[in-house]
C-alpha cells in the first residue's frame, strides 16, 4: 500500500496548513488532484508572495515548483527521501495579488537514484501558462 498517496487522496479539496513541509504550509495550496507521481495544487497569490511590482515573485514561483514536485515524488511511496539537485524555470506571464494559479506536476523518469520531474503553472482558467519548470531529485542516504 502506498501510504503517502493515500494521504494525498484523503486531502483533496483541503489546504496544506498541516503539511509536514514548512514551505508548503506557508504557500498553503489546496490539493486538487492526486495520482501516483502527479499532483495538482491551487494557490492564491498573497502580497508576501510578490515582488515590488506587485506580481508573483520569480523566487516564489520557483519555490512553488520545487515544493510541488517534491510532493509528487513523495506520492510515489518510496522508502527513501529525495532532494533537488537542479531546478530550471521558464517564466511566461505574471500573476497578481488575489489571482489563483494552478500547479500541475508530473514525473518524467522515475529512476532508482535520480527522479526527473516537470511542473506547469497556469492561471485559474488554464488559458495562460505562468511558468514551467523541470528538476532532478536524488535519493538521499540518511546517516546518523
Amino acid at each position: 500500500m502506498n501510504k503517502p498517496l493515500a494521504h494525498f487522496k484523503a486531502r483533496i479539496g483541503q489546504d496544506a496548513s498541516d503539511s509536514i513541509s514548512p514551505l508548503m504550509r506557508w504557500l498553503n495550496p489546496t490539493l486538487l488532484k492526486a495520482e501516483e507521481g502527479a499532483l495538482e495544487f491551487s494557490y492564491v497569490v498573497r502580497e508576501e508572495m510578490t515582488n515590488p511590482m506587485g506580481i508573483l515573485h520569480g523566487g516564489t514561483t520557483a519555490a512553488i515548483i520545487d515544493d510541488a514536485v517534491g510532493a509528487a515524488v513523495f506520492s510515489l511511496g518510496k522508502s527513501n527521501w529525495y532532494s533537488t539537485v537542479n531546478l530550471a524555470v521558464d517564466y511566461f506571464a505574471s500573476a497578481k495579488v488575489g489571482d489563483t494559479i494552478i500547479a500541475k506536476t508530473s514525473i518524467i523518469k522515475n529512476g532508482n537514484m535520480i527522479i526527473n520531474t516537470y511542473c506547469e503553472i497556469w492561471n485559474a482558467d488554464r488559458s495562460r501558462m505562468i511558468a514551467k519548470g523541470h528538476s532532478n531529485l536524488i535519493k538521499l542516504e540518511i546517516r546518523d
